[in-house]
């Protein structure tokens, strides 16, 4: 991937399989088929680079030197395949009644009454170049939300029927985690399972957690339930020691790559996972890359305009356009074809491409049921007695409470996940620089202590010293089910970017099962900072008239209003907008990600997901493209009369 354009005969027309996108689906997708020896083009839009060392320390100065430490902020910008940012969006000050209470200024259109807050990247590696690394599992009660507890939709298939894809896509990640305690959570359902490495300890601020309310009872007051709390470890996609338990006493070796060796150190806690990790401990699907065969080709640079129709119900290739300057949108049109066609570029990209392609869509479920997990991020300030609890330390998150997730409370309300921060208020208010501008009398947190006039000197080193170490941060993942009013759409005649390409035009709102969800999860995080004897300064009301973004005004009858102002955050998660099912009336892919309408014709990523519970959903869209490199082998094996191609020994990999 670090070769010459020269190198690539991009004129070549026909391989055994094309792959649009090169994030983990696409990858691994690429991997399983490449090693059967099919030939394989991968078309990544945006730029590589980053998978040489000195395209990696590149990518980490220009983290360091971007003023914003948002996802994608290590990546320069690229107008010819633009990338959705968090800094898209803006509140509006004073907004009107009835209106919307943000404005959108980025790649994304927005048109819906709240903001879908999810960002994603299209660069070699795709979003997984920025993910938090978080791999829990899906339980089985989040695959029938229907049938069991009466909302959303329900999957053709089960987690049982997962459970070794599972395993194989944490081996292909380097996944470390405690798989007793997931067990105990019935996410893990082999007895003899053990994970590739040993789990991540725990943060010192996990331990001070599960002491200060670990055994305690939580009340739910939505759902009339009450929990008995522990925390739990959080298996993760980044290195720690491996266990030599694994795969039966073989024990687990990181696969070996260019730059630092097995690709990464072990995690020694930079604190910046989201949205890169100096020393490559969290794995991303360059990984997966740098074990391609020698039949697997990569062009990056390389924009699919939009998927060819062939003979009959089948597809016959793609368009697409490569450019050489990210910064400028000339281009030059190519073709290629082959047996199978698999979208893998994200699920809001998989959904323009086929709406703009005139594919797929005869359920009339392309684009439709939108997702993401809706967070809602409470803060609290710790006793002073307690000292310092150790904020601003190690990964996102490394434990939290799991027992929300599950049971009948479902059925009232939106089930979630409760994460432990270990970046003390960063994501709630920017701290710890809005501290210091809070200390200063210059703006900074509006619940601060010090707002009117500045203190200095000893005293504003005292202030840091003591408030800093004691924040306390819970993000409250909330289950978004299935809604067919939350979309993606075109409008090639309004809405293109600078190639040409139709931008995708969103539609977003929470639905009343989501926004108790939301209302619940506030509750529960005020009660548990009460039980630690911790100030909770949880507060979503507008200042100076400018509502924090994700802002919904709650009705409830137990608050002194009347209303409870509540807020979420995009978690970068978007799943649903080509859902699977069995019923191709109702439904855009079958069990294998295989479109309805089309035999040779994937979409595979979390757009296939009809639910995707309260657990982080990349491990479950890993298992899913695995699942379907198996069926995409047959496919091509009965194609070619059960003939395998034999493999070649070199592989070409070079950028458009």
């Amino acid at each position: 991937m670090n070769g010459t354009a020269a190198a690539w005969d991009a004129d070549r027309r026909r391989y055994d399989a094309i792959i649009v996108g090169a994030g983990w689906s696409g990858s691994l997708i690429a991997e399983r088929l490449g090693a059967k020896g099919w030939q394989v083009l991968v078309l990544e839009a945006g730029n590589g680079g980053d998978e040489t060392w000195e395209g990696h320390l590149d990518a980490v100065r220009t983290f360091h030197s971007a003023v914003a430490k948002v996802p994608n902020s290590p990546y320069r910008r690229n107008t010819a395949a633009p990338s959705p940012d968090v800094l898209d969006l803006a509140p509006v000050r004073d907004p009107e009644p009835g209106k919307p209470e943000f404005t959108a200024n980025g790649y994304l259109v927005q048109q819906g009454a709240l903001p879908y807050g999810t960002d994603y990247l299209r660069a070699l590696g795709g979003t997984g170049m920025h993910w938090l690394g978080a791999v829990p599992r899906m339980h089985a009660d989040d695959f029938g939300t229907d049938t069991d507890y009466g909302y959303g939709r329900d999957w053709p298939i089960g987690a049982e029927d997962l459970q070794r894809h599972y395993a194989e896509a944490e081996r292909a990640m380097g996944v470390a985690g405690d798989a007793d305690e997931q067990r105990k959570l019935g996410v893990v359902t082999d007895p003899d399972y053990v994970y590739p490495m040993h789990g991540i300890p725990q943060s010192h601020i996990d331990d001070y957690c599960q002491k200060r309310v670990g055994g305690h009872e939580i009340h739910d007051e939505v759902a009339g339930e009450t929990y008995t709390i522990n925390i739990t470890g959080l298996p993760q996609a980044r290195n720690s020691t491996p266990d030599p338990r694994y795969a039966g006493g073989a024990g687990y070796r990181p696969k070996g790559a260019v730059g630092l060796a097995n690709y990464g150190e072990r995690c020694v806690g930079n604190a910046s996972c989201v949205p890169i990790c100096p020393v490559q401990a969290r794995s991303t699907p360059l990984r997966i890359q740098a074990g391609f065969s020698g039949s697997v080709t990569v062009a990056t640079r390389s924009v699919v305009t939009r998927v060819l129709r062939g003979r009959g119900a089948y597809v016959r290739g793609v368009e697409y356009r490569t450019y050489g300057d990210p910064a400028t949108p000339v281009s030059r049109s190519y073709t290629a074809e082959a047996d199978v066609v698999v979208l893998a570029a994200h699920a809001i990209e998989n959904a323009r491409l086929l709406l703009f392609s005139e594919l797929a869509n005869g359920s009339d479920q392309v684009g439709r049921n939108l997702m993401d997990h809706p967070t809602m991020v409470a803060w609290g300030l710790t006793a002073e007695a307690d000292g310092n609890i150790g904020p601003f330390r190690g990964p996102g998150h490394t434990s939290g409470w799991e027992e929300f997730r599950f049971g009948d409370a479902r059925g009232t309300r939106a089930p979630f996940r409760i994460e432990i921060g270990n970046w003390g208020w960063g994501w709630a208010n920017g701290a710890p620089m809005s501290n210091v501008a809070t200390a200063l009398g210059v703006g900074g947190d509006a619940a601060g202590e010090v707002r009117d006039k500045g203190i200095f000197g000893p005293e504003l080193r005292r202030f840091l010293g003591s408030t800093i170490g004691r924040q306390l941060q819970l993000q409250c993942a909330v289950e978004q089910a299935a809604d067919p009013e939350n979309r993606v759409t075109i409008d090639p005649r309004k809405h293109r970017d600078a190639m040409g390409n139709p931008r995708p035009v969103i539609a977003y709102d929470l639905d009343e099962h989501t926004r108790k969800g939301v209302y619940a999860a506030y509750l529960v995080a005020g009660r548990i900072f009460a039980e630690m004897g911790a100030q909770n300064r949880t507060d979503f009301r507008p200042v100076g008239g400018l509502p924090p973004l994700g802002h919904f005004v709650y009705p409830t009858d137990d608050s002194v209003d009347g209303e409870v102002h509540l807020a979420y955050h995009g978690a970068g998660h978007g799943a649903g907008t080509h859902v699977m099912g069995a019923d191709r009336s109702t439904s855009v892919v079958d069990s294998h990600q295989r479109t309805h309408d089309h035999p040779n014709l994937y979409a595979v990523g979390c757009g296939s997901m009809p639910s995707i519970g309260t657990s982080n959903p990349t491990v479950t869209m890993a298992a899913l493209a695995l699942r379907s490199a198996e069926r995409i082998h047959q496919d091509l094996a009965e194609l070619h009369g059960a003939v395998l191609p034999r493999p070649r020994t070199q592989k070409t990999e070079v950028p458009a």
